[in-house]
């Protein structure tokens, strides 16, 4: 099977979930017996050098994804004649949008939708962009994988996307990379967070993922055993909204909004976080609670979208709506040891159900089923 791979999209350390999706499937759908991949990378990624889209064969395609109209243009004009070129049978888009027209079969990857669920995690001309390319490429689309059954719901609900036509194919967890985790005294005192407990949640800076109501459930804890909330995450413009909030709440000096930290850093705030925290009001997956659970954190998380789904019984759950719910969670997970004990113990096991390479092998299946009957 000729598979070419859009990666258009990709722009390294800058598309979080999605970048995570192609470095973590790529490796292992190359090792899939039959399977001749051919990545499209955009120049950014080209310039970068670095990636396993580099690990196979590669073409890049002559656009800047930084600028959403080169995106656009790369996806739907040059990456269809590329892809043609290289005698693709069929084209899977990793991001889901995909190129509308071509001589080959299509797959696509649709994580959520953002876009019409939650209309504020995207802006300016990239949510334009998704409001019409997503459903386009859900119909132009031969077969769509979604990540989770609360994915596959939405689409058919909100898309008409017809179930014969879906395949649920939930992401994984990687390994736990060789990094030594940068010890907490040095953390502490690099931060700032003095001798509070700690409470983490990685999480990007946007608007859906409700980091507004943690901030305000934080607030409502008592000032004298208040912990330090850490949320490192890629920056947005929401970043700004969130410092100001905190600042109104009186709760700044007890709240850290990293916007990047290096991994042997993001790997100490694991290890010496009290708990995990994400409040997030729509999730396609939710990779960062399974993250969190590999490495024994206990874990409060949403209610809603795929993260009951992902998380089982190994974490404590919480109505993302109500800043009552996110605070009572919050007291819990600070006041009982038990609990913390049983989901330190819980999120491994949960975690380990969910793998990359089950990934891979029911992807590679997907494009078995399409090329048969597109």
């Amino acid at each position: 099977m000729r598979v070419g791979l859009n990666l258009v999209f990709l722009v390294p350390g800058e598309t979080g979930g999605m970048e995570t999706y192609a470095r973590e499937l790529i490796p292992r759908l190359s090792a899939v017996e039959g399977l001749e991949l051919t990545a499209f990378v955009n120049r950014e990624t080209a310039e970068k050098g670095e990636g396993p889209w580099f690990d196979i064969p590669h073409e890049t395609v002559p656009v800047a994804a930084r600028n959403r109209v080169e995106w656009v243009q790369g996806e739907q004009w040059h990456l269809p004649r590329m892809a043609a070129r290289a005698r693709c049978q069929l084209v899977h888009s990793l991001a889901s949008t995909a190129p509308l027209h071509g001589p080959f079969l299509r797959v696509t990857t649709i994580h959520d939708l953002h876009y019409k669920l939650v209309p504020e995690a995207h802006f300016g001309v990239r949510g334009l962009g998704m409001r019409i390319l997503v459903p386009a490429s859900a119909r132009r689309s031969h077969r769509i994988i979604a990540v989770s059954r609360s994915t596959a719901e939405d689409l058919e609900t909100h898309l008409r996307v017809p179930a014969h036509k879906l395949d649920i194919v939930p992401q994984g967890v990687g390994e736990r990379q060789p990094v030594t985790p940068t010890p907490a005294a040095r953390l502490r005192a690099e931060l700032g967070l003095g001798e509070r407990p700690i409470l983490l949640s990685v999480s990007a800076k946007r608007p859906h993922k409700n980091l507004m109501r943690l901030l305000e459930a934080h607030a409502a804890l008592d000032s004298a055993t208040r912990p330090m909330l850490v949320i490192p995450g890629y920056s947005t413009p929401h970043e700004a909204e969130l410092t100001e909030r905190a600042r109104f709440l009186g709760t700044l000096e007890h709240v850290r909004l990293a916007s990047w930290v290096a991994s042997a850093d993001l790997e100490g705030l694991y290890a010496a976080a009290e708990a995990f925290i994400f409040p997030s009001l729509s999730e396609g997956f939710g990779l960062p609670v399974l993250e969190a659970m590999r490495r024994a954190v206990p874990v409060a998380c949403s209610d809603r979208s795929a993260l009951p789904e992902v998380a089982g019984d190994a974490a404590l759950l919480f109505d993302p709506g109500d800043t009552n719910s996110i605070r009572a969670a919050l007291e819990r997970l600070l006041d009982d040891a038990h609990l913390r004990e049983r989901l330190r113990e819980a999120g491994p096991m949960r975690a380990a159900l969910f793998s990359w390479d089950a990934t891979a092998a029911a992807t590679a299946a997907v494009y078995r089923r399409t090329l048969a009957s597109p």
